[in-house]
């Protein structure tokens, strides 16, 4: 599939920091519900006006998968989705520095966290059939493994059975090749730690959870990056077009020339017209 490139008005300013992004205004969530007893192992819901039942944007923040990102820096994307009619359920987890966090407990939180949809379903108006998971950066990586854990080999620890069916993925600025930023050396070393060793120590590890290596995924996939996101829009590329060279014919890619690496996920944003786009697109594309 060709990737789309898309034009947004000039920013006019530098691309928004993690910082500018953390300071923007958001109501509380509708509530905040815990899928598991760890106190990382919680996440926002929000549910929109009306009846429902609604579609489920399931969102996972990035941050270099480290510790001192949290959740709080995604309310106003939260409530800017769940404004345009989707409930949305923010997930926390287990992140390097974290009791816990690393391998295997990181993945295990996305995992879980999303298959705790189902019980949430029983409660609150939210439509199971049409679930998109979307993730910026790190987030856009766990986003795209959520969606391939039905292809987990059979003894991956991280393997369930009955994973939560995901209708499409929207990667917003996804980390994707795992052994590419571990020789990077990237925000630290966070790979080594994130997954206990190297490429060559692991290789099971990696095959089980770096987007890069689970291609084709076979649902529609939307990765959504900016022209200006120097050290993470390269590889969004890469990954679509690995993607179209194992002929997953599922995946596209929108390039946002003037956007930078948090643009993407800000309200405030010229890119933020294109991103909300991009997700109407995505829930088009799930099964209904």
């Amino acid at each position: 599939m060709a990737a789309l490139c898309v034009a947004t008005p000039a920013l006019g300013q530098r691309p928004i920091s993690y910082d500018s992004l953390a300071a923007l205004e958001a109501p509380a969530p509708t509530t905040r519900i815990a899928y598991g007893p760890g106190p990382m192992q919680f996440g926002n819901l929000r549910v929109p006006k009306g009846p429902g039942p609604h579609p489920v944007v399931l969102f996972i923040h990035g941050g270099c998968f480290l510790q001192q990102y949290t959740i709080a820096h995604a309310a106003a994307l939260e409530q800017a989705f769940a404004d345009s009619g989707y409930a949305v359920w923010s997930i926390e987890y287990r992140r390097v520095g974290d009791e816990g966090g690393g391998w295997p407990g990181t993945f295990e939180d996305v995992g879980r966290a999303a298959d705790h949809l189902r019980e949430m379903a029983r409660t609150y108006p939210l439509d199971l059939r049409r679930v998109v998971a979307a993730g910026h950066s790190a987030g856009g990586a766990l986003a795209l493994w959520l969606a391939s854990r039905d292809r987990l080999r059979a003894d991956s620890p991280l393997r369930v059975d009955r994973p939560l069916p995901i209708g499409a993925v929207l990667a917003l600025a996804p980390a994707t090749d795992f052994a590419d930023l571990h020789a990077k050396g990237v925000c630290g070393g966070v790979i080594d730690r994130l997954m206990g060793g190297s490429p060559d120590s692991f290789p099971e590890r990696y095959r089980d959870v770096s987007p890069a290596l689970l291609a084709p995924i076979a649902i529609p996939q939307l990765v959504v990056v900016g022209g200006q996101d120097r050290n993470w829009g390269p590889g969004g590329r890469a990954y679509h077009a690995s993607a179209v060279a194992a002929r997953d014919s599922l995946v596209r890619l929108v390039d946002i020339p003037d956007a930078g690496h948090f643009d993407v996920i800000a309200p405030t944003t010229p890119a933020w017209r294109v991103v909300m786009q991009s997700l109407r697109d995505s829930f088009g594309r799930t099964a209904r």
